[in-house]
């Protein structure tokens, strides 16, 4: 069972998890190995009145109706190559018009069970070409959103089991990132 809605629409309770389904869905069809993407999220209702020529080139326009607070997901500008991502985080500010943000990173992840054996000591670059070979790794893609007011949400999705139907989804997955995420609301 697929939890797209027949015109691809995420079937989802609330406006942020149809946005972080929708990027997830978007990261889904670039393909594995990608960059970390940056979207800003913004009121669908909002833009449509406030940016029509925007959101005709987004094909929002032609949508008669929309959901009370549905929320629209803008790529920003590729993040700088090699940047650590909590130090590129703590640069960015949000205008007032923005009303969320998400980030979509992909990431080796190892179950609970392993983390007792990682050896003390280790710099970052050892512990990932540590865990990069540990057999126990999975790869993952995250996608976590934040909104001004805090709500939070996430989407991981493991490569291998890379199938909308798989997506897991909670407010709670990656609380790490969304804390960075949310840090960028705060002036």
């Amino acid at each position: 069972m697929s939890n797209n809605a027949t015109e691809g629409t995420p079937l989802a309770a609330n406006p942020l998890t149809r946005a972080v389904l929708e990027i997830d869905d978007y990261a889904s069809g670039l393909g594995w190995d990608q960059p970390a993407r940056l979207f800003a999220l913004v009121d669908t209702a909002e833009l449509k009145a406030q940016e029509p020529a925007l959101a005709a080139q987004l094909g929002l326009a032609d949508q008669e109706a929309t959901a009370a607070g549905a929320l629209t997901p803008i790529e920003q500008d590729e993040l700088p190559e090699g940047a650590p991502l909590d130090e590129f985080l703590a640069t960015i500010a949000w205008p007032d018009v923005i009303s969320g943000c998400a980030l979509t990173v992909e990431r080796l992840m190892l179950p609970p069970t392993a983390e007792a054996a990682i050896p003390k000591g280790m710099d970052d670059a050892s512990l990932a070409a540590w865990v990069a070979a540990h057999p126990e790794r999975q790869e993952v893609r995250m996608t976590v959103a934040v909104l001004r007011g805090g709500a939070r949400e996430s989407a991981v999705r493991l490569r291998s089991k890379d199938t909308p139907s798989e997506v897991l989804t909670g407010g709670g997955l990656v609380p790490g990132l969304a804390d960075a995420l949310s840090a960028t609301f705060e002036a």
